[in-house]
């Protein structure tokens, strides 16, 4: 462990995944994403590293855990051991643990955000990954817990909105929904994806574009969105306060079909 490359460098990438009854949620776009940025970051792959192979044993060690029925999935892949010149091929850890039933209902009270104001996330090849280098997130989230936050929007070089601490943000105006789009440096988030393609064929207009702290205080809603909550609804930002008539509205009509 002490001269695994994830571990020294951050040099990995991670998916989290949920389990539920028996399958992997939104499971194609957990393995597109993973294998498309294995590739960009010019991995060794040994040659049974298949999203088949992954899926079989995901699926394994959720069952081995008693978590088969609904749990939490954390699959690392790292650069093997070695300093930055040595050539490693891909190493795998696969982590998978029950989770309560809350995660698959939305959120009573609505969460309290702000933005942190310490770093700023590069717009560059490879800000869309879920890096092993996470350290802006962890500072983040650690600012979230000190200043008594649900979470923290995280900016990126040009002072746009990217994204949150674990989450993607999505804004609502009436039937316009908007989220910051890859090139504004967010992490390519699978829920994200799956809502995007689904409001695009509903009477909502989404866009991905530019979103900044003044859309914050001038949209009429505010939601998060990861892969194992699905949605969860912002109250307050500052002293903006959201209501969350349409981002129920999304719920109920594209994320709890995957629940259920």
């Amino acid at each position: 462990m002490a001269d695994n490359r994830g571990y020294r460098y951050g040099d990995g990438l991670f998916e989290t995944m949920k389990v539920i009854k028996g399958k992997i949620l939104l499971e194609s776009y957990h393995f597109e994403r993973l294998f498309k940025g294995l590739k960009l970051l010019q991995f060794t792959l040994p040659a049974l590293l298949t999203p088949a192979m992954l899926r079989r044993k995901v699926l394994a060690l959720a069952s081995r855990n008693k978590c088969e029925r609904l749990g939490r999935v954390r699959l690392s892949i790292y650069r093997g051991h070695g300093g930055l010149y040595d050539s490693s091929k891909a190493q795998y850890l696969i982590e998978c643990w029950p989770v309560e039933e809350t995660v698959n209902r939305i959120n009573e009270n609505g969460q309290v955000i702000d933005i942190f104001p310490n770093a700023r996330k590069s717009c560059d090849l490879y800000s869309n990954l879920k890096s092993a280098n996470f350290l802006t997130y962890s500072m983040a989230a650690q600012y979230a817990m000190d200043n008594k936050l649900n979470d923290c929007l995280v900016s990126n070089v040009m002072g746009h909105l990217a994204d949150a601490t674990i989450a993607n943000l999505f804004l609502v105006k009436n039937k316009l929904v908007i989220t910051p789009s890859l090139a504004e440096g967010c992490v390519e988030g699978v829920m994200r994806r799956h809502l995007i393609d689904r409001l695009k064929d509903s009477a909502f207009d989404v866009r991905e574009g530019v979103v900044t702290k003044n859309d914050l205080e001038t949209f009429e809603e505010a939601f998060l969105t990861n892969t194992m909550y699905g949605i969860r609804w912002v109250g307050r930002f500052r002293k903006k306060i959201y209501t969350n008539h349409q981002t129920l509205k999304i719920y109920r009509d594209f994320v709890t079909p995957l629940f259920s």
